[in-house]
């Protein structure tokens, strides 16, 4: 008697080539964590490129910039774990000479792409500020070249630019916690509607215990995203997955949704934000 198998549903996940990312999907990827019926295939893209794929719906599941997703919202929602959140530090201004905050705002900043959270907090820093969009690993290197005067860095960049003899202007993460009293919430996961409510959780179960697997297991995961950290040493890896990975991804807390909620309506009343955003949770 030939018993029939269910039909295995395939899974679309995208998500930046970043060690902090390569952590957190460390459990999905090699088949530690495994859910029946679902089988989960991975693209890896820079962030910008993601947040321009999520407009057109490629992904089932893919990583955004928050700032990106109220043009998304309609098929979209957003998971409730595997966030990136700055508390009290987040993407810098970086120059080869000192500016002062006042002075910072008339430069021409390069920037990592303008549906980056980045960006968006830049502008509500200074609004109107002049900016190129630069692919983000050849900022440092143009602000040595003189091409610019500073820079906006993510990512690695942010634990390494002194190595290049830059000095930071500005931590973005710093400014905005004295602003509002908030972390800053740079990036999470966003799950297509149309996948249903059964689908939907099963997924978020399936990351939740890829974070929580990685934590688990920190040195086989880290080992694996040592791959993806660009220029830093194992050192350097452990403490930039430490920023971006800890208990705010497996679940954002109250002040971490709340953050959420105040960065996309600050960005909306300022005009930056072009859509009204309405934040909802899986």
């Amino acid at each position: 008697m030939s018993t029939v198998s269910a039909p295995v549903r395939e899974i679309t996940v995208a998500h930046s080539p970043d060690s902090d990312d390569a952590f957190m999907f460390y459990g999905l990827a090699t088949n530690k964590v495994r859910v029946p019926g679902l089988k989960f295939s991975h693209t890896l893209c820079d962030i910008e490129t993601l947040n321009r794929q999520a407009q057109e719906g490629v992904y089932d599941v893919t990583a955004i910039s928050f700032h990106a997703y109220p043009y998304i919202q309609d098929h979209y929602a957003l998971m409730p774990c595997g966030g990136s959140v700055g508390d009290g530090y987040g993407p810098m201004l970086v120059s080869t000479r000192s500016f002062t905050l006042d002075s910072i705002k008339r430069q021409k900043i390069a920037v990592p792409g303008k549906l980056t959270t980045a960006y968006l907090a830049l502008e509500l820093f200074a609004p109107g500020i002049d900016v190129e969009v630069v692919p983000f690993d050849q900022i440092i290197p143009q602000i040595l070249e003189g091409k610019y005067q500073a820079g906006l860095i993510i990512h690695e960049g942010q634990l390494t630019y002194d190595k290049s003899g830059l000095q930071r202007v500005l931590d973005l993460g710093k400014w905005w916690q004295k602003a509002t009293g908030l972390p800053l919430p740079l990036g999470g996961n966003a799950i297509r509607r149309t996948l249903g409510p059964e689908t939907i959780a099963n997924v978020n179960q399936a990351l939740r215990e890829s974070i929580q697997y990685a934590i688990d297991h920190r040195e086989e995961a880290l080992a694996y995203a040592m791959q993806f950290a660009r220029d830093l040493d194992p050192q350097q890896a452990d403490k930039f997955i430490g920023m971006y990975v800890n208990e705010r991804t497996l679940d954002y807390g109250d002040d971490g949704r709340e953050a959420v909620s105040r960065l996309l309506d600050m960005g909306y009343k300022a005009g930056i934000i072009k859509q009204a955003p309405r934040v909802d949770w899986v």
